[in-house]
C-alpha cells in the first residue's frame, strides 16, 4: 500500500494528524528532499528506510515502491505542500494502477494558505472577489495560453503564483504590458511557515527590485489581486452576510432573509 502524504507548507507541525500517523507507521518513505522540511522525518520510526526522490526518476521511484510492496511493506510517498498542486502525483498513480498497487492520498497545507495565514490575508473578500486561482509562469513546463497570468489577474480574482520567483521580470513586464497598474499591491512570502520565512509587501512596479533586495529567489509565493490591498488598508470590502444580524440562516434568525445561506 502506498500512502501519498502532503507534507504541508514547511513547518513540521503543519502536517495533518493523519499524515503524521502514516509517517510514523511507514516501513519505507520516499520524500521530496529538495523541498520538504527534513524535521518531518523525525516522525518516522527508527528502522524506516528513507529515499530522497530529488535524486530519482519516476521509473526508479516505481521500482522502489514495487519492491517494497512485493514484501508487504507500508510505503509513504511524502510530497511538499499538497500532492494535488504541482505534485506530479498523477503519473505515479497511473503507474501504480498498471502494477495493481493500492494507494490513498492524504492532503496537505499548500503554500498559498500558509502565506495567507502569515499575512493575515483573506483571499475571498465579499464585494472584492470571490475567486482564488493558483497558477505559475511558463518555464520548462508550459502554461496553456488560455490560462495566462494576464487573464487571471484581469478577472479581479486573487492569484497565487507558484514556482516563478526567478521570473518576476517577465511576470511584471507581461502584466504591465497588459494594462495592469504598476501600483497594484503585491505580497510575497518566502518559505511560508518555515523558521526563516520572509514576508514582503510591495507593488507590481517594484516587485523584482524589492525581491532582489531581500534576496528572495526561490521557494516563494507571489500573491496578486485586489484582495491584497487589504494589507495596506486600501481594500474596501463588504461585511460577510453569514454573520450579519439582518441575515437569516438555517441556524439563526435575522431581521430580513435574503434567501442565501452563503458567506
Amino acid at each position: 500500500m502506498v500512502h501519498f502524504v502532503g507534507a504541508g507548507s514547511g513547518a513540521a507541525d503543519l502536517i495533518t494528524v493523519r499524515g503524521q500517523r502514516l509517517l510514523s507507521e511507514a516501513d519505507v518513505v520516499i520524500y521530496a528532499g529538495s523541498i520538504i522540511n527534513k524535521e518531518l522525518l523525525n516522525y518516522c520510526k527508527k528502522n524506516v528506510t528513507l529515499y530522497d526522490s530529488a535524486y530519482l526518476t519516476l521509473e526508479e521511484v516505481m521500482n522502489i515502491i514495487k519492491e517494497a510492496d512485493d514484501k508487504g511493506l507500508d510505503i509513504v510517498r511524502l510530497h511538499s505542500g499538497d500532492p494535488s498542486v504541482y505534485g506530479a502525483v498523477r503519473e505515479q498513480i497511473d503507474e501504480l494502477c498498471k502494477l495493481d498497487i493500492k494507494y490513498d492520498i492524504t492532503p496537505g497545507v499548500t503554500a498559498a494558505m500558509a502565506a495567507a495565514a502569515s499575512l493575515g490575508l483573506e483571499f475571498t473578500l465579499p464585494g472584492v472577489t470571490q475567486s482564488f486561482v493558483i497558477t505559475r509562469m511558463s518555464g520548462r513546463t508550459e502554461v496553456p495560453e488560455a490560462e495566462s497570468i494576464e487573464r487571471f489577474v484581469k478577472t479581479g480574482a486573487s492569484v497565487a503564483v507558484y514556482l516563478s520567483s526567478t521570473l518576476t521580470d517577465k511576470l511584471a513586464d507581461r502584466l504591465l504590458s497588459a494594462g495592469i497598474s504598476g501600483d497594484m499591491p503585491v505580497a510575497v512570502v518566502y518559505k511560508a511557515s518555515w523558521e526563516d520565512e520572509k514576508r514582503l509587501a510591495c507593488t507590481l512596479g517594484t516587485l523584482t527590485e524589492d525581491m532582489q533586495r531581500e534576496g528572495i529567489n526561490g521557494l516563494a509565493v507571489i500573491l496578486l489581486g485586489h484582495a491584497v490591498a487589504q494589507l495596506d488598508g486600501r481594500s474596501s470590502y463588504e461585511r460577510s452576510k453569514l454573520y450579519d444580524p439582518s441575515f437569516a440562516t438555517g441556524y439563526r434568525g435575522g431581521d430580513e432573509s435574503t434567501g442565501d445561506n452563503g458567506a
